[in-house]
Formats: structure tokens, sequence, C-alpha cells
């Protein structure tokens, strides 16, 4: 029982074939030029509409009969979460579907994202009972208490920042230092040659927190003089350390419960390293902490098998 996921994110356009054990996933980072922070959704449309037949064609190069075919619609499952480049995989998905007769499934780009973390950590069991999440992405940066809904899972945003995402912070501080966007992998690699620790000083209330005010931080150190280094070391440090005392606090809350954390940020090594020493924390393998579409094929294939028709 093979099925397709679709997934058009604004950084990457992936798709993925799931069989209930073995996946496989494909994806490629969209264009942006040096110097800029993004991409305008008209742009990334444009470039998920041009790239998808591409990807299919290399990911389809078996010919698998496919069951059913899933994609991401919008960023979370609630009411008005909309973004338009998610209308590519969408549409592509339904037209495909359509075309061999066989069902289609839209889910949430974030529900995605948790299906492929828990899968790619080898616990795709925590989907069906409640746990923690992390979704620390480009323009994400939430704390989620997730609960089990039939085949997929509701996510509630318990805490994280009330402004700028932790991979926003990430990339401004990249972009500012001439680096490419975007700039995890880059601010990792420059961590490990800093020869200065700055103290992070982020308020935390209500396992909330802001992050804009380290951005202006970032400038500042840049104005000054500062060694990329130590900019990258200050702005991995700032996200880490706040990311792991929301954690503490929330297990304080929520007792028992495991943290799963997912989105690109989940890759950085610093943060992955205090999550597992300090909390437990189950992370997703590197490559499914970015965006991917195997966490949408993972959910189509549980919906066909719990019987679900659209």
């Amino acid at each position: 029982m093979t099925v397709l996921g679709l997934d058009t994110s604004n950084y990457t356009t992936s798709a993925a074939l799931f069989d209930g054990e073995t996946g496989k996933n494909m994806g490629r980072l969209l264009d942006v030029r040096p110097g800029e922070l993004g991409l305008r959704q008209s742009d990334a449309l444009f470039q998920h509409v041009k790239r998808l037949p591409e990807l299919l064609e290399q990911l389809m190069g078996e010919r698998p009969e496919l069951e059913a075919v899933g994609a991401s619609d919008r960023p979370r499952a609630v009411e008005g979460s909309y973004m338009p480049c998610f209308l590519a995989g969408e549409r592509q998905g339904w037209g495909i579907a359509a075309a061999l007769g066989v069902p289609f499934f839209a889910h949430s780009h974030q529900q995605g994202h948790l299906a492929a973390a828990a899968w790619s950590a080898g616990r795709l069991d925590l989907l069906d009972a409640p746990f923690l999440a992390w979704h620390l992405s480009g323009g994400t940066t939430e704390l989620l208490l997730v609960k089990p809904e039939g085949f997929t899972v509701s996510a509630e945003i318990i805490g994280g920042t009330s402004d700028l995402a932790a991979g926003q912070l990430i990339d401004r501080t990249g972009v500012l230092l001439g680096l490419q966007f975007p700039a995890g992998k880059a601010l990792d690699e420059l961590y490990a040659q800093a020869d200065t620790c700055y103290e992070p000083r982020v308020k935390l209330k209500d396992l909330t927190f802001s992050l804009s005010g380290m951005e202006n931080h970032v400038k500042a150190l840049a104005a000054e003089g500062e060694k990329p280094a130590n900019i990258a070391r200050f702005t991995i440090d700032t996200i880490s350390n706040i990311v792991w005392r929301a954690t503490r606090e929330a297990q304080k809350r929520y007792p028992g419960l495991p943290v799963l954390c997912s989105g690109g940020v989940a890759s950085n090594s610093q943060l992955r390293a205090g999550m597992t020493n300090l909390y437990g924390a189950i992370f997703a393998e590197p490559k499914y902490s970015t965006d991917n579409a195997m966490g949408t094929a993972i959910l189509t294939w549980r919906a066909l098998g719990a019987g679900v028709r659209p």
C-alpha cells in the first residue's frame, strides 16, 4: 500500500513515497537571491509549480502503484491558517489523485512535520498519545501540546515566541554576516570557531518569549566589529538557552510527557545536544527536521489504513 505525499512550503519543494515501513523523500530548496531574506509568496508558488513535475519524475522512477495521494494545504490545522505556496502541492496532488481514481487527503504542514519527526526517530507510536513538541523553523517557533485525533494529531500552542521566529533570527544573522539564505548550517559551522561567549538575556513568561531584542543585539555586535563566529555563537546560544528553559517549565506543567523536536532549527547541533542531555528530547533525523513531504505521506498512509474517506 504505497502513497504519495507532497509539501510545498515557503522554503522547499518536496515529494515522498511511503509504504507503511519504508519511505523515500526528495526535496529541493527554493532559489533565493544572495542578500535576500526569503521569497514573496508569488515567487515561491511559481518555483513550486515548475519543480514539482521534475521531482515527481525522479521519485516515481519505478512507477509504484499508488493507493492514495496527500498534500500539505496550510501551515497549521486551525481556521484561518493560509499560505499561497501550499496551493502548488495541494492542487497538483488533488489532480494526480483524480487522474488515478484514488483518495486525496489534505494535511497541515505542521502535522506533517510532527509525523515525519516521530517516524524518523523510530517513534511513530508517539502520534497515538499526548506529547509535547517544538516546531522550530524559519517561520515558526511554537511549543505545542499534541494529542491524537484519529489518524492524525491536533496541536495546541502553549508557548514559544511572541514575535520573531528562531529561524528568522538565524537567517537574519546569517544574511547580516554575508552568508547564503537559509543560514542555519553555516551558523552551526561558525559556532565552533567562536572564542567569546555572551550571556543571552531573554525573558520567559508563561512559556512565551520575545526574540526581537536579540536581533538588535546581533546588529550592535556587528556594528562594533565583533567576529562573525562570536556573533553566530551568540545567536545560537540565545535560541538554545530559551528553548531549554521553556522546555523545563513545560515539563513541570505537563509531567511525564515526552518531548519531540521538529523543524529546520531543530537540526542545530548545540540545541540538539542540550535538549537530549537535559530533557531526553526526541529528535527527527536532521534530513527530516527540515521541510519535507514524508510526514504528509505518513499521515496519508495512516488515513488510508484507518479506512478514512475524504
